[in-house]
């Protein structure tokens, strides 16, 4: 298969999985060990961090009318409404800005196609999911206490194999956010993590060579336009609580790749 097959097989990947629960890093690893993707974990970890900002764009896109609110907000200078929305924000971008800072060549070596680790983690997923189903919802808005969890979650979810939107929207439904206002916090408060990522390394030269600009390019286009499609699309399917389908998925895709690499073994 060539690199940019591949390329557009991996974007499709993370566009489709970054908002529906069912863990982008996870699939994208198991993309890469099916692709026969025998890079070293750093040009691994490249590809699957511009495959995140192409989605971050679409979520930008998509929240354009969000986003832009709050910006108005915060340039009043005063405290409101949207004010208090982007320090939720903030406080729930701190977990994962600390476990990222503190372990990130731990978490590199986690993007090495360790299909085991991505099938417990995906099972992980399918419980969380499972419990976010059954509970019930009380239409509560976003506590700073409850952004906080949040981002325990969120942070917790640089595992690959835990879906992040799983881990966040699970969390909220099961503190009682509204459905609605959980998909919408969750969708938003990753987007400063990801750019934030990108923007340190690109000033670290992480990124300074790159074998197939041409392939990371295609990666991009494919993720940043199936991810619109599935930002809107989860939506719509976390309003009409239909969690119970991505548990059930993540259970299967769990079992069926942990039977596949014990049966190697």
């Amino acid at each position: 298969m060539s690199e940019i097959i591949r390329s557009i097989v991996l974007g499709i990947v993370q566009g489709l999985t970054e908002f529906l629960p069912v863990s982008s890093s996870g699939h994208l690893e198991l993309a890469k060990y099916f692709l026969g993707d025998t890079s070293m974990a750093e040009q691994s970890l490249l590809m699957t961090v511009t495959l995140h900002v192409a989605t971050a764009l679409s979520t930008i896109v998509v929240f354009r009318k969000d986003i832009a609110s709050v910006f108005k907000g915060l340039f009043a200078f005063k405290w409101n409404p949207e004010t208090e929305f982007s320090a939720k924000i903030v406080l729930s971008m701190i977990p994962a800005a600390v476990v990222g800072l503190l372990f990130e060549k731990q978490i590199e070596e986690l993007f090495t196609r360790n299909i085991l680790l991505v099938a417990a983690m995906l099972a992980v997923t399918g419980v969380l999911l499972l419990f976010a189903h059954r509970a019930k919802d009380t239409g509560k808005p976003v506590s700073y206490l409850n952004a906080l969890l949040i981002g325990i979650a969120q942070a917790i979810a640089i595992t690959p194999g835990i879906s992040r939107s799983g881990a966040t929207i699970s969390t909220s439904v099961l503190l009682g956010i509204d459905r609605g206002e959980a998909a919408r916090f969750s969708f938003l408060m990753v987007v400063p993590l990801i750019l934030g990522k990108l923007a340190k390394d690109i000033m670290d030269g992480e990124y300074g060579q790159t074998e197939n600009f041409t392939a990371i390019a295609v990666g991009f286009i494919f993720a940043f336009l199936t991810g619109l499609f599935a930002c809107r699309l989860m939506i719509r399917l976390v309003k009409g609580s239909k969690l119970i389908y991505f548990s059930i998925y993540c259970f299967v895709v769990a079992i069926a790749a942990g039977a596949y690499i014990l049966s190697l073994g």
